[in-house]
């Protein structure tokens, strides 16, 4: 949308400040809609692939969680980091 400031004619007349569509715009939302439309209506004829009236079973949706949940060496303690350097380190600098 484009927004258009109050302004005044040529000839007096004061015009209101107010909105309107971009040049092209009402015509490619046009397309746009009729574009979907189309989408929506072939959507609506394909079928969902359901076999709802095809005397077909479908499985019912169930739950295969298992709880409490549990992951795989959860209980075991972590490994200790070994350090990487096995001398001492003096931290006194000073010398």
């Amino acid at each position: 949308m484009v927004r258009v400031r109050e302004y005044v004619r040529a000839d007096g007349t004061k015009v209101r400040e107010h909105s309107r569509w971009a040049a092209g715009a009402r015509r490619e939302m046009s397309v746009l809609a009729v574009i979907a439309l189309v989408v929506v209506g072939f959507a609506g004829t394909t079928g969902s692939g359901s076999a709802e009236g095809s005397g077909k079973k479908v499985p019912r949706p169930r739950s295969t969680a298992v709880y409490p949940v549990k992951f795989p060496d959860w209980d075991k303690p972590r490994p200790r980091p070994t350090p990487t350097v096995s001398y001492p380190i003096p931290w006194d600098r000073s010398h």
